[in-house]
């Protein structure tokens, strides 16, 4: 199989749903322009707000609602594999919602739901987080398969959690949409993402918010693409951009057969 060129979108999102939309139309357009065959938004792409119920506000039922419907329509007008990074789906306690990522095909139809396992709770001075406060968290594990092999889903936090991973081995693609706080960025944020490549010999495509958002609050960005091998290809540390790279069988294949770490496993 020839290379592919797949696309992490890096956005620095707004407390409004409408607005956060339009960039994600304008940034994946860009992408399939620059000839993406899969784009990633990342985490919370439709909204960050310094009201945490605001999620809970814009949620949807799952399979329709305004979000998941750009999503689809999004991933059908360009002909390509959309992941989305994070949408607010309703659950039953009306308090709270699903964190998922959603991924479509290149005909707009949703192939996979991952619900956010691992909730972030982080207390470093005067910035706070406690996702358990809006968020039920996810049960299971999922991968997809694709054209371009099989693909693990995660969201940010869920990449300190390894063995989230390693049950879908062989993987041909990690994806962790996220918005990493500037503390655990900094400390935290390439050694976990380059960790999780080498560990599992796959590619990770991590979209990230970065940039100072209109309610006050700053993440981390470096918006970034891995190889196997735990070589950074592409990365964009601040800004809304589109970081491009290729996936490629052939190099996946020449990193496990000079370095087969997968097949010494001991434990399953």
């Amino acid at each position: 199989m020839a290379p592919i060129r797949i696309a992490a979108v890096q956005m620095v999102s707004a407390p409004e749903v409408a607005p956060n939309l339009e960039a994600a139309a304008r940034l994946v357009a860009r992408a399939a322009a620059e000839g993406a065959r899969l784009v990633a938004l990342p985490e919370n792409f439709y909204l960050i707000s310094g009201d945490a119920a605001a999620k809970v506000r814009a949620r949807e039922p799952d399979g329709r609602g305004p979000i998941q419907d750009f999503l689809a329509a999004t991933a059908r007008r360009h002909k390509l594999w959309l992941v989305g990074g994070t949408c607010p789906i309703a659950c039953d306690d009306p308090g709270r919602i699903r964190s998922a990522c959603l991924v479509y095909d290149d005909a707009g139809r949703r192939v996979a739901r991952y619900d956010k396992m691992h909730l972030f709770r982080f207390a470093q001075g005067e910035e706070r987080y406690d996702e358990t406060r809006t968020l039920e968290p996810g049960t299971a594990p999922v991968a997809v398969e694709s054209p371009f092999g099989r693909i693990a889903l995660s969201v940010c936090y869920d990449v300190r959690f390894p063995e989230l991973y390693r049950r879908f081995a062989p993987l041909a693609l990690i994806a962790v949409p996220s918005a990493f706080t500037v503390p655990t960025g900094r400390a935290h944020w390439h050694v976990l993402l380059r960790a999780r490549a080498i560990e599992n010999l796959a590619y990770v495509i991590a979209p990230a918010q970065g940039g100072m958002h209109p309610d006050g609050r700053l993440t981390y960005g470096h918006s970034m693409i891995v190889d196997p091998w735990g070589s950074v290809l592409a990365e964009r540390a601040e800004g809304e951009a589109v970081v491009l790279a290729e996936i490629d069988s052939a190099r996946l294949a020449e990193v496990r057969q000079s370095l087969p770490a997968l097949d010494h496993r001991r434990l399953a």
